[in-house]
């Protein structure tokens, strides 16, 4: 997929700098740290990263709980927890346009910062 064609989804060639900031997976409040890139195999944006430890998430995913929705100041996205690392933080995968919103356009979830 080209740049132009990107752009015209509204993802920028730079849309996989990355996030670091806050979020919530369904209604719980969490911090992330988040990369993605495109994948050129399946031309799509893949994205992941880890969501700070937290028994709630950690227990969502002990329950079977897999497929969550991670939202991020007004952008939500399918996600899928993978793994609790063993500092208790928990892996999170996506496939789609960045759940974070552009560096264009300010996060309206409090406590949210860019990378």
């Amino acid at each position: 997929m080209s740049g132009r064609q990107r752009a015209n989804q509204g993802l920028s060639a730079e849309s996989h700098d990355g996030y670091r900031g806050a979020g919530y997976v369904g209604d719980t409040p969490v911090r992330v740290h988040l990369s993605g890139r495109w994948e050129p195999v399946d031309g799509r944006y893949h994205w992941g990263g880890r969501i700070e430890p937290d028994p709630r998430v950690a227990r969502l995913l002990r329950a079977g709980h897999r497929q969550v929705a991670l939202r991020i100041a007004d952008r939500v996205s399918p996600a899928r927890l993978a793994e609790v690392d063993p500092w208790g933080g928990v892996r999170i995968t996506g496939v789609g346009g960045p759940p974070w919103p552009p560096e264009d356009e300010p996060a309206a979830t409090p406590g949210a910062r860019e990378v």
